[in-house]
């Protein structure tokens, strides 16, 4: 029964990055089935995640579209989310939407010696890129701009 209940999870999308799903992100940790009760294990990508409410209720209304009625959604907090989670699915989807996906680990720690990172152009695939601003459309994003093809592009930060 839980192989099913993934398998509607996985077409369940994420609010702020419609291409990725709930499952893509790793945002859904876990999912159990006690009796006739599907419970979902959530955790947000950061505390104050505004999409949060908009996927509990995505991912209840998913489950009882498919005739699952007793849902109960449960939100994690440990461990913090992190991009390690991402599936590498959602990181190629990523790609081709057009955002830069996460590089890496989230252990990378060369923020730390000053320097940005450079990360691939989603576009034209160069690595002659800038960051722009340690914050791009969401808190999760940086913006950065591609010096080759001059366009700019979100990159998925490693959290």
């Amino acid at each position: 029964m839980t192989e099913a209940i993934w398998k509607i999870l996985k077409n369940v999308a994420d609010p702020e990055i419609p291409v990725l799903t709930v499952v893509d992100m790793g945002v859904v940790r876990e999912v159990e089935v006690e009796d006739q009760k599907v419970i979902v294990s959530i955790t947000p990508t950061y505390s104050g995640c505004p999409a949060m409410n908009e996927i509990e209720s995505n991912i209840q209304w998913a489950l009882e579209e498919a005739g699952y009625n007793e849902v109960e959604i449960k939100t994690l907090i440990s461990p913090p989310w992190t991009t390690d989670w991402m599936t590498d699915e959602g990181k190629a989807k990523l790609q081709e939407y057009g955002i830069a996906p996460p590089e890496g680990s989230s252990a990378d720690k060369s923020v730390l010696f000053g320097e940005a990172k450079k990360v691939m152009c989603p576009r034209c695939k160069s690595r002659n890129t800038t960051m722009v601003s340690q914050f791009g459309s969401t808190a999760c994003k940086a913006l950065y701009k591609c010096e080759d093809c001059k366009e700019p592009f979100d990159y998925f930060k490693c959290l």
